[in-house]
Protein backbone atom coordinates (compact mmCIF):
# COMPACT_ATOMS: atom_id res chain seq x y z
CA UNK A 1 0.00 0.00 0.00
CA UNK A 2 3.08 2.51 0.61
CA UNK A 3 4.54 1.98 -2.45
CA UNK A 4 1.66 3.22 -3.97
CA UNK A 5 0.95 6.13 -1.81
CA UNK A 6 4.91 7.01 -1.98
CA UNK A 7 4.52 6.95 -6.13
CA UNK A 8 1.46 9.65 -5.89
CA UNK A 9 3.77 11.61 -3.31
CA UNK A 10 6.72 11.60 -4.82
CA UNK A 11 5.22 12.99 -8.56
CA UNK A 12 4.50 15.78 -6.10
CA UNK A 13 6.78 18.99 -4.41
CA UNK A 14 8.61 17.26 -1.39
CA UNK A 15 7.15 20.22 0.59
CA UNK A 16 3.93 20.32 -0.36
CA UNK A 17 4.25 16.10 -0.10
CA UNK A 18 5.55 16.40 3.78
CA UNK A 19 2.45 18.61 4.67
CA UNK A 20 -0.26 16.59 2.96
CA UNK A 21 1.33 13.66 5.14
CA UNK A 22 1.26 15.33 8.29
CA UNK A 23 -2.39 16.42 7.83
CA UNK A 24 -3.55 12.82 6.30
CA UNK A 25 -1.75 11.50 9.54
CA UNK A 26 -3.11 13.77 11.74
CA UNK A 27 -6.57 13.32 10.34
CA UNK A 28 -6.50 9.39 10.71
CA UNK A 29 -4.54 9.12 14.31
CA UNK A 30 -6.94 6.77 16.34
CA UNK A 31 -9.87 6.58 14.04
CA UNK A 32 -10.42 3.39 12.24
CA UNK A 33 -8.19 4.45 9.24
CA UNK A 34 -4.91 4.38 11.00
CA UNK A 35 -4.70 0.74 10.34
CA UNK A 36 -3.43 1.83 7.20
CA UNK A 37 0.11 2.26 9.31
CA UNK A 38 -0.68 0.62 12.39
CA UNK A 39 1.46 -2.37 12.96
CA UNK A 40 2.82 -4.70 15.61
CA UNK A 41 6.74 -4.59 16.36
CA UNK A 42 8.12 -6.57 19.15
CA UNK A 43 9.06 -4.86 22.17
CA UNK A 44 12.80 -5.10 23.00
CA UNK A 45 12.95 -2.75 25.90
CA UNK A 46 15.62 -0.69 27.25
CA UNK A 47 15.97 1.63 30.08
CA UNK A 48 18.00 4.53 29.74
CA UNK A 49 18.07 8.40 31.24
CA UNK A 50 15.73 6.53 34.03
CA UNK A 51 13.33 6.19 30.99
CA UNK A 52 11.73 2.77 29.70
CA UNK A 53 11.62 2.75 25.93
CA UNK A 54 10.00 0.16 24.42
CA UNK A 55 12.15 -0.74 22.11
CA UNK A 56 15.63 1.09 20.48
CA UNK A 57 14.10 2.61 17.75
CA UNK A 58 13.20 6.38 17.75
CA UNK A 59 11.30 8.86 15.09
CA UNK A 60 14.00 11.57 15.11
CA UNK A 61 13.25 15.34 15.29
CA UNK A 62 11.89 17.36 11.92
CA UNK A 63 9.21 15.21 10.66
CA UNK A 64 6.96 16.34 13.07
CA UNK A 65 7.55 19.34 14.29
CA UNK A 66 5.13 20.67 16.18
CA UNK A 67 3.91 17.57 17.62
CA UNK A 68 0.29 17.13 15.73
CA UNK A 69 0.83 13.69 14.79
CA UNK A 70 2.26 11.77 17.65
CA UNK A 71 -0.49 9.05 17.97
CA UNK A 72 0.01 8.03 14.40
CA UNK A 73 3.73 7.55 14.84
CA UNK A 74 3.26 5.83 18.01
CA UNK A 75 0.73 3.58 15.93
CA UNK A 76 3.61 2.74 13.33
CA UNK A 77 5.88 1.12 16.32
CA UNK A 78 8.10 3.32 17.62
CA UNK A 79 9.78 2.88 20.78
CA UNK A 80 9.89 6.47 21.30
CA UNK A 81 9.02 9.79 19.46
CA UNK A 82 11.35 13.38 19.51
CA UNK A 83 9.11 15.77 17.87
CA UNK A 84 10.42 19.74 17.27
CA UNK A 85 12.39 21.85 16.33
CA UNK A 86 10.19 23.99 17.92
CA UNK A 87 10.92 28.01 18.48
CA UNK A 88 10.09 30.00 21.30
CA UNK A 89 7.72 32.02 18.40
CA UNK A 90 6.25 30.86 15.10
CA UNK A 91 8.46 31.44 12.34
CA UNK A 92 7.79 30.65 8.41
CA UNK A 93 11.17 29.32 8.19
CA UNK A 94 13.92 29.86 4.55
CA UNK A 95 12.36 30.83 1.56
CA UNK A 96 10.94 28.08 -1.07
CA UNK A 97 11.96 24.98 -2.33
CA UNK A 98 13.66 24.17 0.38
CA UNK A 99 13.14 20.77 0.57
CA UNK A 100 14.39 18.37 -2.64
CA UNK A 101 14.69 14.61 -3.12
CA UNK A 102 17.70 12.96 -4.52
CA UNK A 103 15.96 9.51 -4.93
CA UNK A 104 19.61 7.66 -5.72
CA UNK A 105 21.13 8.21 -2.99
CA UNK A 106 17.20 7.99 -1.15
CA UNK A 107 18.29 10.99 0.52
CA UNK A 108 16.93 14.62 1.24
CA UNK A 109 18.35 17.70 1.22
CA UNK A 110 16.19 20.33 3.47
CA UNK A 111 16.70 23.89 4.50
CA UNK A 112 13.70 24.43 6.21
CA UNK A 113 15.03 26.67 8.65
CA UNK A 114 12.92 25.96 11.79
CA UNK A 115 9.82 26.37 10.17
CA UNK A 116 6.90 26.08 12.89
CA UNK A 117 4.04 27.07 14.98
CA UNK A 118 5.96 27.63 18.42
CA UNK A 119 6.22 26.29 21.56
CA UNK A 120 2.94 26.80 22.76
CA UNK A 121 1.11 25.77 20.10
CA UNK A 122 3.55 22.33 20.28
CA UNK A 123 2.48 22.00 23.94
CA UNK A 124 -1.49 22.18 23.27
CA UNK A 125 -0.80 19.49 20.61
CA UNK A 126 1.36 16.90 23.39
CA UNK A 127 -1.54 17.70 25.88
CA UNK A 128 -4.11 16.40 23.48
CA UNK A 129 -2.18 13.32 22.56
CA UNK A 130 -3.32 10.01 24.15
CA UNK A 131 0.36 8.78 24.27
CA UNK A 132 1.85 7.25 27.11
CA UNK A 133 5.21 6.59 25.83
CA UNK A 134 8.98 8.45 25.88
CA UNK A 135 8.45 11.85 24.09
CA UNK A 136 11.83 13.86 23.63
CA UNK A 137 11.33 17.65 22.73
CA UNK A 138 13.48 19.12 20.52
CA UNK A 139 14.26 22.99 20.90
CA UNK A 140 16.21 25.84 19.45
CA UNK A 141 16.61 29.08 18.49
CA UNK A 142 14.36 32.01 16.52
CA UNK A 143 15.83 33.17 13.47
CA UNK A 144 16.06 36.89 14.36
CA UNK A 145 17.44 36.13 18.29
CA UNK A 146 21.29 36.98 18.11
CA UNK A 147 23.87 34.27 18.69
CA UNK A 148 24.73 36.33 21.82
CA UNK A 149 20.79 35.84 23.23
CA UNK A 150 20.56 32.11 22.31
CA UNK A 151 20.31 30.74 25.66
CA UNK A 152 17.44 32.97 26.54
CA UNK A 153 15.24 31.07 23.88
CA UNK A 154 16.12 28.01 24.69
CA UNK A 155 15.50 28.48 28.65
CA UNK A 156 11.77 30.17 27.16
CA UNK A 157 11.27 26.99 25.55
CA UNK A 158 12.84 24.24 28.15
CA UNK A 159 10.40 26.33 30.49
CA UNK A 160 7.50 25.67 28.62
CA UNK A 161 7.77 22.07 27.57
CA UNK A 162 10.11 20.60 30.89
CA UNK A 163 7.01 18.99 32.93
CA UNK A 164 5.64 17.61 29.47
CA UNK A 165 8.65 15.92 28.02
CA UNK A 166 10.44 12.41 28.77
CA UNK A 167 13.84 14.23 27.62
CA UNK A 168 14.59 17.90 25.63
CA UNK A 169 17.01 17.97 22.80
CA UNK A 170 19.02 21.39 22.38
CA UNK A 171 19.63 21.45 18.69
CA UNK A 172 22.78 23.95 18.13
CA UNK A 173 23.55 21.77 14.94
CA UNK A 174 20.97 22.28 12.15
CA UNK A 175 22.96 23.82 9.43
CA UNK A 176 19.74 26.03 8.05
CA UNK A 177 20.03 28.89 10.67
CA UNK A 178 22.88 31.30 10.49
CA UNK A 179 25.29 31.18 13.47
CA UNK A 180 23.74 28.43 15.15
CA UNK A 181 26.17 26.20 14.68
CA UNK A 182 28.65 28.09 16.04
CA UNK A 183 26.90 27.64 19.38
CA UNK A 184 28.56 24.16 19.34
CA UNK A 185 32.11 25.72 20.38
CA UNK A 186 34.16 27.21 22.78
CA UNK A 187 32.79 29.66 25.43
CA UNK A 188 29.61 29.80 23.34
CA UNK A 189 28.70 26.14 23.90
CA UNK A 190 30.00 26.30 27.58
CA UNK A 191 27.66 29.30 28.85
CA UNK A 192 24.69 27.97 26.42
CA UNK A 193 25.03 24.57 28.36
CA UNK A 194 25.98 25.79 31.73
CA UNK A 195 22.38 28.61 31.71
CA UNK A 196 20.64 25.20 30.53
CA UNK A 197 21.75 23.44 33.63
CA UNK A 198 21.05 25.98 35.86
CA UNK A 199 17.88 26.36 34.19
CA UNK A 200 17.35 22.51 34.63
CA UNK A 201 17.83 22.74 38.17
CA UNK A 202 15.26 24.98 39.28
CA UNK A 203 12.59 23.18 37.19
CA UNK A 204 13.41 19.98 38.49
CA UNK A 205 12.79 21.69 41.76
CA UNK A 206 9.79 23.34 40.36
CA UNK A 207 8.21 20.57 39.08
CA UNK A 208 9.59 17.41 41.07
CA UNK A 209 10.46 16.06 37.88
CA UNK A 210 13.92 15.57 36.44
CA UNK A 211 13.91 16.10 33.23
CA UNK A 212 16.97 15.08 31.08
CA UNK A 213 19.21 17.42 28.60
CA UNK A 214 20.80 16.35 25.70
CA UNK A 215 22.49 17.89 22.81
CA UNK A 216 22.54 17.30 19.44
CA UNK A 217 25.59 17.59 17.52
CA UNK A 218 27.13 17.94 13.71
CA UNK A 219 28.26 15.58 11.58
CA UNK A 220 30.45 17.72 9.95
CA UNK A 221 32.84 18.46 13.19
CA UNK A 222 36.52 17.37 13.07
CA UNK A 223 37.92 14.96 15.34
CA UNK A 224 39.77 17.20 17.94
CA UNK A 225 36.34 19.45 17.54
CA UNK A 226 34.49 15.80 18.71
CA UNK A 227 36.95 15.83 21.37
CA UNK A 228 36.25 18.89 22.74
CA UNK A 229 32.65 18.66 22.49
CA UNK A 230 32.66 15.43 24.86
CA UNK A 231 34.32 17.34 27.11
CA UNK A 232 32.25 20.05 27.42
CA UNK A 233 29.52 17.89 27.88
CA UNK A 234 30.67 15.71 30.34
CA UNK A 235 31.93 18.76 32.40
CA UNK A 236 28.61 20.43 32.09
CA UNK A 237 26.71 16.81 32.88
CA UNK A 238 24.36 16.93 30.08
CA UNK A 239 22.54 14.22 30.69
CA UNK A 240 23.21 12.95 27.01
CA UNK A 241 23.84 13.39 22.96
CA UNK A 242 22.41 12.80 19.77
CA UNK A 243 24.45 12.20 17.42
CA UNK A 244 23.82 13.53 14.21
CA UNK A 245 22.30 16.25 12.27
CA UNK A 246 22.34 16.73 8.60
CA UNK A 247 25.06 17.37 6.82
CA UNK A 248 26.82 19.96 4.18
CA UNK A 249 29.28 17.43 2.77
CA UNK A 250 28.09 16.58 -0.40
CA UNK A 251 31.12 14.17 -1.22
CA UNK A 252 28.35 11.25 -1.18
CA UNK A 253 26.12 12.61 -3.81
CA UNK A 254 28.17 13.81 -6.13
CA UNK A 255 26.60 14.17 -9.89
CA UNK A 256 23.17 13.16 -8.27
CA UNK A 257 19.93 15.26 -8.88
CA UNK A 258 19.96 18.10 -6.92
CA UNK A 259 23.33 17.35 -5.31
CA UNK A 260 23.97 21.14 -5.91
CA UNK A 261 21.00 22.35 -3.59
CA UNK A 262 21.98 24.30 -0.38
CA UNK A 263 20.27 22.71 3.23
CA UNK A 264 21.33 19.60 5.36
CA UNK A 265 21.14 16.26 3.58
CA UNK A 266 20.06 13.20 5.33
CA UNK A 267 19.27 9.84 4.06
CA UNK A 268 21.22 6.23 3.16
CA UNK A 269 24.17 8.61 2.27
CA UNK A 270 24.85 9.73 5.59
CA UNK A 271 25.21 6.58 7.57
CA UNK A 272 28.71 6.31 6.49
CA UNK A 273 29.63 9.78 7.70
CA UNK A 274 27.28 9.56 10.78
CA UNK A 275 28.62 6.13 11.59
CA UNK A 276 32.36 7.11 11.66
CA UNK A 277 31.08 10.53 14.04
CA UNK A 278 29.15 8.56 16.49
CA UNK A 279 32.42 5.99 16.68
CA UNK A 280 34.78 8.68 17.79
CA UNK A 281 32.38 10.28 19.73
CA UNK A 282 31.60 7.04 21.67
CA UNK A 283 35.41 6.75 22.41
CA UNK A 284 35.47 10.37 23.50
CA UNK A 285 32.93 9.97 26.09
CA UNK A 286 34.41 6.46 27.12
CA UNK A 287 30.99 5.78 28.92
CA UNK A 288 30.29 9.05 30.60
CA UNK A 289 27.01 9.87 29.44
CA UNK A 290 24.64 7.90 26.56
CA UNK A 291 24.61 8.43 22.84
CA UNK A 292 21.31 8.58 20.88
CA UNK A 293 22.51 7.33 16.78
CA UNK A 294 20.40 8.92 13.98
CA UNK A 295 21.87 10.24 10.25
CA UNK A 296 21.44 7.77 7.53
CA UNK A 297 20.11 4.51 9.14
CA UNK A 298 17.96 2.47 7.00
CA UNK A 299 17.73 -1.05 7.67
CA UNK A 300 18.81 -3.43 10.32
CA UNK A 301 22.34 -4.11 9.24
CA UNK A 302 23.08 -0.14 9.61
CA UNK A 303 21.35 0.20 12.84
CA UNK A 304 23.10 -2.59 14.88
CA UNK A 305 26.23 -0.85 13.32
CA UNK A 306 25.59 2.51 15.39
CA UNK A 307 24.52 -0.21 18.55
CA UNK A 308 27.61 -1.60 18.02
CA UNK A 309 29.68 1.66 17.81
CA UNK A 310 28.49 2.85 21.19
CA UNK A 311 25.19 4.02 20.94
CA UNK A 312 22.19 3.06 23.26
CA UNK A 313 19.48 3.76 21.02
CA UNK A 314 19.14 5.19 17.49
CA UNK A 315 16.31 7.62 15.38
CA UNK A 316 15.06 7.14 11.77
CA UNK A 317 13.32 9.99 9.60
CA UNK A 318 14.24 9.44 5.70
CA UNK A 319 14.14 5.87 5.31
CA UNK A 320 10.91 6.28 6.52
CA UNK A 321 10.05 8.05 3.74
CA UNK A 322 11.16 6.32 0.92
CA UNK A 323 10.67 3.02 2.88
CA UNK A 324 7.23 3.75 4.95
CA UNK A 325 6.71 2.20 8.45
CA UNK A 326 7.36 -1.33 7.33
CA UNK A 327 11.31 0.01 7.74
CA UNK A 328 10.34 0.72 11.54
CA UNK A 329 9.27 -3.06 12.43
CA UNK A 330 12.01 -4.65 9.84
CA UNK A 331 15.12 -2.72 11.61
CA UNK A 332 13.48 -3.56 15.45
CA UNK A 333 12.53 -6.93 14.44
CA UNK A 334 15.77 -7.47 12.92
CA UNK A 335 17.74 -6.14 15.82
Amino acid sequence: MYSIFQKALFSQDPEWSHDFTIKSLRCTQNTLLDMAYRQKVNDKPVKLFGLHFKNPLGLAAGLDKNGECIDAFAAMGFGYIEIGTVTPRAQSGNDKPRMFRLPQGQAIINRMGFNNKGVDNLVANVKRARYKGVLGINIGKNKDTPEEAALSDYVYCLQKVYELASYVTINISSPNTPGLRNLQHGNALNSLLTGLKTEQAKLADKHKKYTPILVKIAPDLSESEIEKMASALIANGIDGVIATNTTLDRQAVIGQLNAEQAGGLSGEVLCEKSQYVATKLAAALDGAIPMIGVGGIHDAVSAKARLDAGSSLIQLYTSLIYQGPKVIKQIVNGL
